[in-house]
């Protein structure tokens, strides 16, 4: 055989070689632990469902996941960490309706949610109630609005701090109802639990699970749940549309994201894992007791998601008339 006929060959050997080399040269992914940061404290909601998801995605990535609580008014230094981090998929936001209420809320962030968080997944998404009293006369949705009509000005609700998705949610009741109540915010949960106990406000909107071990209890009644669907824990419950309020739904939900121009297969590595997590019986059981839906979905998904929340939430606090910060 001549050895110019084997010239061709050597340069296809020479070229695989070199791309196996530079291949190589790429840490595979995730190379190692990733970070996940909470936006919130320790112990509530957002934090006990990242960790149970945190939890599964690592064996399935084959890396830790590190949970970095980071609270702060409206998730801000969170997100802020994360914006501004290495878009290599080893630091992750768990986003949340919190990111939409501040872009909504804040007149400057030091961030854009919409431009500069690349979405990964939801993970799911988790009711609002109606409480009042458990000895408390009223049944349902339909007697809270008519004593609202019958004695305007006069009804108190009760939620965490102005700006919240609880406060909002009141104000888009209050105004879907064309009612005329005070809605008076605490700073935080057990103030309003408290306050409600004590007969000091007739009606409360707070996040249905903290509140469940006070309706096994017997100190609180839920009159209605704020999402479009019963919530699986409390099937007696009605939702606010199916008790009268045609339109009304307000939900929490938290996420994945992760810094823009991160790359496409990392994304999708992130995706899989946290499906994968959700779809763990012992994970969904978790999360329901914590009142919480597990629901993923694509990334495109959570993009829509976002941009509505803004827009509501927007119109919500121009509508009750909420200083932007």
């Amino acid at each position: 055989m001549n050895p110019r006929d084997l010239l061709p060959t050597r340069r296809r050997c020479l070229v695989l070689l070199l791309s196996s080399g530079c291949a190589g040269a790429q840490p595979a992914y995730p190379s190692r632990p990733i970070t996940l940061i909470v936006p919130f404290a320790p112990g509530g909601i957002a934090d006990l469902t990242a960790r149970a998801v945190a939890e599964e995605m690592s064996a399935t990535l084959r890396q830790a996941m590190v949970i970095d609580n980071r609270p702060s008014a409206g998730a801000i230094v969170g997100a802020s960490a994360v914006a501004h981090a290495e878009p290599d998929g080893h630091t992750v936001l768990l986003l949340s309706n919190a990111n939409a209420v501040s872009a909504a809320l804040f007149r400057k962030l030091p961030f854009d949610v919409q431009r500069d968080f690349a979405p990964v997944t939801t993970l799911g998404f988790f009711d609002l109630a109606l409480f009042v009293a458990g000895d408390s006369p009223w049944r349902g949705v339909g007697d809270v609005i008519a004593q609202a009509k019958a004695r305007p000005g006069k009804l108190t609700f009760g939620t965490i701090a102005s700006g919240s998705t609880q406060h909002l949610a009141a104000e888009l009741f209050k105004s879907m109802a064309r009612i005329d109540v005070v809605v008076v915010p605490y700073k935080g949960t057990p103030a309003v639990l408290t306050a409600l106990r004590a007969r000091e406000i007739d009606l409360a909107f707070e996040i249905l699970g903290p509140m469940l071990p006070q309706i096994g209890g017997g100190a609180v009644r839920a009159l209605a749940v704020t999402s479009d669907r019963r919530f699986a824990g409390l099937p007696e419950v009605p939702t606010v549309q199916e008790s009268g309020l045609s339109g009304y739904t307000a939900a929490s939900w938290n996420a994945l994201a992760v810094p823009a121009r991160t790359p496409a297969t990392v994304i999708e590595r992130l995706h899989r894992a946290a499906h994968a997590a959700l779809a763990v019986p012992s994970v969904r059981s978790r999360l329901q007791t914590l009142g919480v839906r597990a629901q993923g979905g694509s990334p495109e998904d959570l993009r829509r998601l976002l941009s509505e929340e803004i827009m509501r939430w927007s119109q919500v606090i121009e509508s009750a008339r909420i200083e932007r910060q």
